[in-house]
């Protein structure tokens, strides 16, 4: 197997699931039976910054409620795919609208829902606290727990090696 850091030059897109990676999984209910979540900010400025860079951002969920159609807008991610069941068949159709390859992809997981997902993309990764069996798949295991930083972490890496991390282009909210 090539070594990950091999694999950050080949990505033009960004996966990720929510719940598990871009929070930290746990979840109170509202009485009304909203979910309530928390997100980390420096996640949310690196997806807002790979946008601004070109690349394609998509999130692929089991999950839905309008708290995260709220986030997403706010980051100004298009591609919002909530409440789906199987996420490969999701991932494909994505990628095929948007003319990705296997290995254009990095795929952001941590339970077994995005298991075949992540065996797909061209670099499989994950947060500290995934599921065994997800660390089992991933090219890439984050030092940062779900909804701490891992996000960040991948999308950096990559722009990093691509040379679009601190090019003078950055922005604020």
């Amino acid at each position: 197997m090539k070594n990950y850091k091999e694999l950050l030059h080949h990505i033009k897109a960004f996966v990720f699931d929510y719940d598990g990676t871009l929070t930290d999984g746990k979840v109170i209910l509202l009485d009304e039976g909203e979910p309530l979540r928390t997100a980390n900010v420096r996640d949310g400025y690196a997806i807002r910054l790979a946008i601004k860079k070109g690349y394609h951002v998509a999130i692929i969920s089991g999950g839905r409620s309008q708290s995260m159609i709220n986030r997403f807008r706010m980051l100004n991610v298009r591609h919002v795919f909530l409440g789906v069941e199987h996420k490969l068949d999701t991932l494909k159709t994505y990628m095929e609208t948007n003319d990705l390859k296997p290995d254009n992809v990095l795929f952001l997981g941590d339970d077994i829902p995005d298991y075949h997902a992540m065996k797909y993309c061209g670099l499989a990764a994950c947060p500290a606290d995934a599921a065994e069996e997800i660390k089992s798949v991933s090219h890439y295991i984050s030092h940062f727990k779900g909804g701490e930083g891992c996000a960040r972490d991948v999308i950096e890496q990559v722009m990093k090696v691509q040379g679009k991390w601190m090019d003078g282009d950055a922005f604020t909210w």
